[in-house]
């Protein structure tokens, strides 16, 4: 997968903030399912950590899911965090908090319960991501979470190859099985992960185009081209697109990964360069004293 810009991210991210609910219909779609998951979770959760979690749309029905719960909503980019719903906050109050994922500013073993919908495809490294996701989590929590997978977008990436530049012009994403081995590497136990597929149709591939810029799920990666592209680039683009086109539409396709996994309990391995690390709380550990 290519690299991604982090900076990149966090500003696109920011600068969609205000017109994003309006915009991310399959975002809602997709953590409308995610939250069906949940159903899984057995015991009440202390501490519920959402991980990119936009304008905190998700918030309140966790807070009516979990009455006694902490609700924590932690997003990059702080408009992001500023657009929740004023009223919801005051109605189903939680946290929010602008950190990066990749270093949550969280206790380790302090989360009972990890939710994340579509932000870790915007993470390069998910061996680093998973690994402070298993960090955070207490013993037996929950880790719970959707993200795109390869196949995504790949309409519009065969379109922008007919320029052969040699840029990268649509962002990568990881096939389901090195999300899942990701999981099992980081120490995760029991991992389940399904698939779905979603296509959008648009009118034309500027329509396409202004919708991912409108969201913040534009172009990230680190080896993008930088600047605009020229109209006739973006015609050769168009005229690649528009073999696609079906019943007076095209398509793009998104596939989505949903992911449960649980931290397991102390003791249990976890893979550390080319050994295998394993952590016990200090109470854990007995000490045999020499005969004085």
């Amino acid at each position: 997968m290519s690299a991604l810009d982090a900076g990149q991210v966090r500003r696109a991210f920011s600068r969609a903030a205000p017109a994003y609910r309006a915009l991310a219909v399959l975002q809602s779609e997709v953590r409308a399912r995610l939250l069906e998951q949940l159903d899984y979770v057995t015991q009440a959760p202390q501490r519920v950590v959402d991980l990119g979690s936009g304008p905190c749309d998700a918030e309140p029905i966790l807070r009516r899911r979990w009455k006694q719960a902490e609700i924590i909503a932690i997003d990059h980019a702080l408009p992001m965090l500023q657009a929740a719903r004023r009223g919801w906050a005051l109605r189903h109050p939680y946290r929010r908090v602008c950190a990066d994922v990749r270093a949550l500013p969280l206790a380790t073993g302090s989360a009972d319960l990890l939710f994340s919908n579509l932000c870790f495809q915007w993470i390069g490294d998910l061996g680093a991501l998973f690994a402070e996701l298993r960090r955070v989590l207490r013993p037996g929590g929950m880790l719970c979470f959707s993200t795109f997978a390869d196949g995504t977008l790949d309409e519009l990436r065969a379109a922008f190859a007919a320029l052969g530049d040699g840029f990268g012009h649509v962002n990568d994403f990881a096939p389901m099985q090195t999300i899942g081995d990701a999981l099992l590497h980081a120490g995760f136990a029991n991992p389940v992960l399904d698939r779905d597929a979603f296509t959008l149709r648009y009118a034309d591939v500027m329509s396409l185009m202004r919708e991912l810029h409108g969201i913040g799920a534009g172009n990230a990666r680190s080896d993008r081209p930088r600047g605009l592209t020229g109209r006739a680039r973006m015609r050769r683009v168009a005229e690649a697109y528009e073999p696609m086109r079906s019943e007076g539409t095209l398509p793009a396709r998104y596939e989505v990964v949903y992911a449960m996994a649980w931290a397991p309990e102390p003791g249990q391995p976890e893979r550390a360069g080319q050994g295998e690390l394993a952590r016990f709380p200090a109470d854990r550990i007995s000490i045999r004293r020499r005969p004085g």
